[in-house]
């Protein structure tokens, strides 16, 4: 039993098992005759156009083009969410010297938002992964939750582009409500066959002009063409794989998983199945490999949660060694799209604005609810809600956001006056017309990090707003082609790596004790709900 702030809870004895299943493959979920795939490449161009293909894009060879490791997390969004996260990311540079950034699907319940703004606000990118982390989501979970995260976190509806469905859970009607809803893409659908087999689904980022080609034997309607959705992009989860080849198939949190068939978890039998599907993509056509993650599992701050240490030194070192091979870079979903649909080869990688690291110039000593945490101190708002307790800078509502009212009246103590929310218009209406109306108010030239929703105004609203490049030159000689990091040396024992989450240029919040017992319960009904699913997937 565990006692947190009062409340007893049972931990259950298959967590950390049932939950690694969130996300898992078991066998191919395409072919070549069930995809049925034709694209015309001489019609489909980018930047708005791709056919899916295990080849780069713009007609490069894979020696030309950066090989992207991209970092994912799935759920809510806390201190001990971004603690573990931390830890992999926060010592490490990119070969232009900026600090690695991230994409975070983020779902709502449980979620601390004024965290949520300012990890948005230090270069990641924020994804919805519905309001209460449902399958085969209805459009009122997908677009409620674009309506909490810009209303109460103040992230802009044009940065919220992309999508992962809980459990990897989705349907064609998924996408089009997705591509209706004007997402640029979504991230649900796995790669399960090695790229050294010819008939490989580990295709380069596509869009669905010419319909899906993967997961054709996982989602009925799909692929042969459909669904036909312009413009509206998938990026496959890429998967790695064991000494089995396609019989051994890791996805989501692969460290959770035994490798080769064995019967407990070993630590270097993954670290070597990793290292040899990245080597076989980084050999061949480049195509991104993945670490796809809920982070709640490597949490060293989570009460009741002990990852083994041998564990996180196992990824660390993995990120080390990729981190030593040229032209690699660790990325989000947002910025690898920015390069596919714009690609160039390594050596003008330097033009790729989404690569940079532009940390915004705030007077340190205005007090403005901004995502800067020595800007907005004190003026955080404590929604004490019983089971979903969060901060925001955007005013608490006088209930709990739900799906079917994701953007609730403020509470406006008295003396004071309501804060500018982002969100000011919607409607959702019962189905079939499920209408959804979302309208920022916000001017689209201020960004999040120069809006004070206390005075209602834009400290800058130019298009050249005070924001400093960090980011060194890449040369074409070869010059700064690999990164760095300090996760964990060779032997594998630990180095100095923050476990503590420190946002770019200030302190995290934390969440008051009493706190932790309402994220656990929850943590423990959605593992719960896991369970019950495990089976579909």
């Amino acid at each position: 039993m565990l006692n947190l702030g009062g409340l007893f809870l049972s931990v259950l004895p298959l967590v950390s098992h049932v939950a690694s299943q969130d996300g898992s493959v078991s066998g191919a979920t395409s072919s070549s005759e069930a995809a049925g795939y034709s694209c015309d490449a001489s019609k489909c161009k980018l930047p708005n156009c791709n056919c899916a293909s295990p080849n780069p894009p713009g007609g490069l060879n894979g020696s030309q083009v950066p090989m992207f490791v991209v970092f994912t997390a799935d759920d809510a969004v806390q201190s001990y969410t971004l603690d573990s996260v931390n830890q992999f990311l926060a010592q490490r540079k990119n070969p232009n010297g900026c600090q690695p950034k991230m994409t975070y699907f983020t779902s709502l319940n449980f979620t601390n938002y004024t965290l949520v703004t300012d990890w948005y606000v230090a270069g990641n990118e924020i994804a919805d992964h519905t309001m209460t982390h449902v399958g085969d989501p209805p459009q009122n979970e997908i677009d409620g939750n674009l309506i909490a995260l810009n209303a109460l976190a103040g992230i802009p509806l044009k940065s919220i582009i992309g999508f992962r469905a809980p459990f990897l859970n989705y349907s064609v009607n998924t996408l089009k409500l997705l591509a209706a809803a004007g997402f640029t893409y979504d991230s649900s659908s796995a790669a399960a066959i090695p790229v050294t087999e010819s008939g490989t689904d580990a295709f380069w980022p596509y869009t669905l002009d010419n319909g899906m080609a993967n997961d054709c034997l996982e989602v009925d309607g799909s692929c042969k063409g459909q669904p036909v959705l312009p413009g509206f992009w998938e990026i496959p989860m890429y998967a790695f794989f064991d000494q089995r080849g396609d019989a051994g198939i890791h996805l989501m949190d692969p460290w959770l998983d035994t490798a080769n068939g064995e019967s407990a978890v070993n630590d270097s039998a993954t670290l070597e199945y990793m290292k040899a599907t990245f080597t076989a993509h980084y050999n061949g056509n480049r195509q991104p490999i993945g670490l796809y993650t809920h982070p709640i599992h490597l949490s060293t701050t989570y009460p009741g949660v002990n990852p083994s240490n041998s564990t996180i030194n196992m990824i660390n070192q993995f990120l080390d060694w990729a981190q030593e091979q040229q032209d690699v870079w660790i990325v989000s979903n947002e910025q690898l799209l920015a390069w596919v649909q714009n690609p160039v080869p390594t050596s003008q990688l330097d033009s790729v604005e989404a690569l940079k690291c532009s940390t915004p110039q705030v007077d340190s000593s205005l007090k403005i609810c901004n995502g800067i945490p020595q800007n907005e101190n004190g003026l955080l708002s404590h929604c004490a809600f019983s089971d979903f307790p969060f901060f925001t800078c955007y005013g608490c509502p006088e209930v709990e956001p739900t799906v079917g009212n994701p953007n609730p009246a403020q509470q406006v103590p008295d003396g004071q006056q309501a804060r500018s929310r982002r969100t000011s218009t919607f409607y959702i209406l019962p189905l079939p017309l499920s209408l959804v109306l979302i309208t920022d108010t916000v001017p689209t030239n201020c960004s999040t990090a120069f809006w004070d929703p206390i005075g209602a105004k834009c400290l800058c609203s130019s298009n050249n707003c005070a924001f400093t490049d960090n980011s060194r030159p890449i040369g074409p000689n070869g010059a700064n082609l690999t990164g760095g990091g300090t996760g964990s040396n060779a032997a594998g024992a630990s180095a100095s790596a923050t476990t503590t989450y420190v946002p770019f240029n200030g302190k995290g919040f934390s969440l008051p004790p009493g706190v932790w017992a309402a994220t656990f319960a929850g943590a423990v009904g959605a593992l719960v709900g896991v369970y019950g699913v495990w089976g579909m997937l």
